[in-house]
């Protein structure tokens, strides 16, 4: 058995008139992340996370910002195809650790709603999901409220 981890991160600022979409929800706040997709900064780093694991680069190669298709995606269609990806290499997932940092809104109370959500998306078991939440102590460019940062780490075995 072949046992591979991958590491990934993704940064979007914060805007007004946009959605805020983070593990595949929409949580309600009044500023949104600007992205070409709907700019979910948990889900692009899982992706990148299983993309770097297997060796198949990252999630800028597969769906590329310079594809008007992948404009104000939904970054679940990119999870699952991911996913797809990965399974069609012989890979399987066995966990996700992830930690998003974000000062404003509070994400605690939606991490219950993200991982049901990932789960049905990537077809596993929700225990095989972490999600943290964090704030940076209002230091740098997520303590002044000016974007949101995750971070992911996977497992994967062939």
């Amino acid at each position: 058995m072949k046992i591979r981890v991958g590491f990934g991160y993704d940064v979007h600022a914060l805007v007004p008139g946009r959605e805020l979409w983070i593990g595949g929800i929409q949580i309600d706040h009044t500023l949104g992340l600007l992205g070409h997709s709907d700019a979910d900064v948990l889900i692009h780093a899982i992706c990148d996370a299983l993309l770097g694991a297997a060796n198949m680069r990252d999630i800028g190669y597969h769906f590329p910002d310079t594809a008007g298709k992948y404009q104000n995606i939904d970054s679940k269609i990119l999870l699952r195809d991911t996913m797809k990806l990965l399974r069609e290499a012989g890979y399987r997932l066995g966990n996700i650790d992830a930690t998003i940092a974000a000062e404003k809104p509070k994400l605690n109370p939606h991490i219950p709603a993200m991982k049901q959500m990932l789960s049905e998306v990537m077809e596993i078991e929700e225990e095989d999901i972490s999600i943290k939440a964090t704030t940076t102590e209002k230091l740098g460019f997520t303590g002044r409220q000016e974007g949101i940062v995750a971070y992911a780490t996977v497992l994967i075995q062939k």
